[in-house]
Parts: C-alpha cells; sequence; structure tokens
C-alpha cells in the first residue's frame, strides 16, 4: 500500500511540474527522478528564483574555473565540474518548483529563464575565451554562437508549434553539462586537449542546429499552408 502511494505521488508530481514542455533527452528518466526526489525536499523560504539566481552562480563558478586555470594551475578547472552541478540544480529546480508549489508564472519565468540561460552561457564562453591560447579563442566564440542559434531555434519552435521543447534529439542542456565536465577532465589530464573537443563540439552543434533549422522551415511552410 506504502508503495502505491509513492508511485502516486512521483506520477502527480511529474505531471504538475513537467507538463509545460517536452523532453526527449537521453538523461530524461533519470533527471525527472532526480527533480521529483528534490522538490518537496526544497525548504518553503527558498523561492524560485532563488535557484535562477544560483545557476547563473554556478555559470560563474565555471568562468572562475576557467580564469584559475589560464593563470595558476590547469587543476583548478575541476572547479568548473561543481559550477556544472550548481548551475543544473538552479537552472533544472527554478521552473519546477514554481509549478510543483502551483505558483508558476508562465511568460515572467519563461523570459527570466532564456536570459538566465544566455547570461551563463555567455559566461562559460568567456571563461574558455580567457582560458584559451594561440589563436584559438575564436572556438569559444563559435561556441557561444552556435549555442545561442539552437535558443533561437527552439524560441521559433515554440512561436510555431506552441510546444516548447529545450533539447535537439537525444541532447539536451543536462547532456551538454556533461559533456563539458568530461572535457574539463580530459583537459586537466592531456593538456591542450580542450581545443580540439571543444572544436568537435562546435562542429557536432553546427550540425544539430542546420538540421533542426531545416525542420523549423518545413513546420513554419506546414502552418502557413494549414491556414490558408
Amino acid at each position: 500500500m506504502g508503495k502505491e502511494i509513492q508511485i502516486e505521488d512521483y506520477s502527480a508530481i511529474a505531471q504538475r511540474t513537467f507538463s509545460d514542455r517536452k523532453r526527449t533527452n537521453i538523461l530524461k528518466r533519470t533527471e525527472q527522478s532526480t527533480i521529483v526526489f528534490l522538490l518537496p525536499k526544497v525548504p518553503k523560504f527558498i523561492s524560485p528564483n532563488v535557484f535562477t539566481l544560483m545557476g547563473t552562480l554556478g555559470s560563474g563558478l565555471v568562468f572562475l574555473a576557467f580564469v584559475l586555470g589560464a593563470y595558476l594551475t590547469k587543476w583548478y578547472l575541476l572547479f568548473g565540474i561543481i559550477g556544472l552541478v550548481i548551475n543544473w540544480l538552479g537552472d533544472s529546480l527554478d521552473g519546477r518548483l514554481a509549478y510543483y508549489r502551483n505558483i508558476p508564472r508562465r511568460w515572467y519565468g519563461f523570459a527570466l529563464d532564456i536570459i538566465a540561460d544566455w547570461i551563463g552561457i555567455v559566461l562559460i564562453g568567456f571563461g574558455y575565451y580567457i582560458y584559451a591560447k594561440n589563436g584559438t579563442q575564436i572556438v569559444a566564440f563559435a561556441f557561444v554562437a552556435l549555442y545561442g542559434w539552437s535558443m533561437i531555434i527552439s524560441q521559433l519552435r515554440y512561436k510555431i508549434t506552441n510546444e516548447y521543447s529545450i533539447d535537439s534529439g537525444f541532447v539536451g542542456p543536462t547532456e551538454l553539462r556533461f559533456i563539458i565536465a568530461l572535457i574539463l577532465i580530459i583537459e586537466v589530464l592531456f593538456q591542450g586537449s580542450i581545443t580540439y573537443l571543444a572544436s568537435l563540439i562546435s562542429i557536432v552543434l553546427f550540425v544539430i542546429n542546420t538540421i533542426d533549422s531545416l525542420k523549423l522551415l518545413k513546420l513554419g511552410d506546414l502552418r502557413d499552408k494549414n491556414q490558408d
């Protein structure tokens, strides 16, 4: 009986907190289970906006890790992993907490989330720009620009389909955090590898964005024809 109640509670919380968006990323189930587990444990005095700030501070810690790695020792890059975890906590729990408490501010939260995400990715990209050497800073610029492109695609998809999705197929922000964390670890072990790995990520983002953009144009064309 107790187990059935727990299952019902999980389903109710999941339905209430994730009903506003469609997720297709690989880590969807694990991520949602973790969020559902954490939400009831958040103290009442902590508001969703606190988590939004936490997410931005996490990105700031990644920025700081790059700076310290550039001017002191590469081992400071590992602090960036802590920053990514904090960023995930803040970014994942802010809006979900609002829906869990039945106090969502749909458009305010939507706007704040996009602004915070953009500030966060710029901080990470700028940190890498400071860390990069010998003309490879262009990779940092490419990463920020391509991530910004993916954000624009998600907003346009929402406008055209009225279905909000932050994932590109099986890859979403959570998977990207894992990839960045792995790159930081590899860079600590094999200094200089970050240039090649970040370049590879940028190429993959370019391909994904191009495919998503073509799909988006088809969706826009289909909606135009249906309105005729």
